[in-house]
């Protein structure tokens, strides 16, 4: 694919405290990536969607920041239907020399996620362990559960951490470090809200939302 977006992930230096705030110094410096395309028709409200990425030897670290409205969330087990709440996801192929096998980290509002390790999209996957997904830290700055939709615009965050041992009890990693490229995408879904829409920041040439298409990812490319 051409013209695909390239993202530069920066090592962190020092350490950093998972609890969901975009504002932290651990972020400051950091360039934000956009989610900036629709697939599908286009919502009533397009919610505004930024992230960014760090590394360091152990440890991918991401958070979302949410400019929304019509906000729902009632799923609480892990690896549950996320996708049908207002919920954030990161796919990514961590092993350079396999593009199309990747991880789809889903995560609604509440802090709950789904994970799954994809060799063939949709066919041949692998679930991975709900104890496994929990060796992820996630913050989240709205509650668990929210049964009625909130209509008001409201922002929120999502905060994780990845520990690269995880993904490798999974499928092979190629180690984040200068010069090293994962290729991956991100979106924004909310399936069962008043606003539903598919959000994402590779753009995605499908007439029907699909999120798993990996021929589609953009890069990440390890600073």
């Amino acid at each position: 694919m051409e013209n695909l977006p390239v993202y530069s992930v920066v090592r962190l230096d020092g350490t950093l405290i998972i609890n969901g705030n975009w504002y932290k110094q651990g972020w400051q410096h950091i360039e934000a990536l956009e989610l900036n395309y629709f697939m599908g028709e286009i919502p009533k409200f397009q919610p505004v969607v930024k992230a960014k990425l760090m590394y360091d030897a152990n440890n991918i670290y991401a958070i979302f920041q949410v400019e929304d409205r019509y906000v729902r969330c009632v799923t609480h087990k892990t690896n549950g239907p996320v996708w049908e709440d207002s919920c954030v996801e990161f796919f990514f192929s961590p092993d350079t020399y396999s593009p199309l096998k990747y991880f789809n980290l889903e995560t609604n509002c509440g802090g709950t996620a789904l994970m799954f390790y994809n060799l063939i999209p949709r066919k041949d996957y692998k679930t991975l362990d709900p104890e496994d997904i929990h060796q992820i830290e996630i913050a989240h700055t709205l509650p668990k559960v929210i049964d009625n939709e909130i209509t008001e615009p409201l922002s929120w965050t999502i905060e994780y951490r990845i520990p690269l041992e995880l993904l490798k009890k999974y499928a092979k990693v190629s180690q984040p470090e200068k010069g090293v490229t994962w290729m991956a995408n991100f979106y924004k879904i909310a399936d069962k809200t008043s606003n539903t829409h598919y959000l994402t920041w590779s753009f995605v040439d499908q007439a029907e939302p699909d999120f798993h298409l990996p021929a589609y990812f953009g890069k990440l490319i390890f600073q």
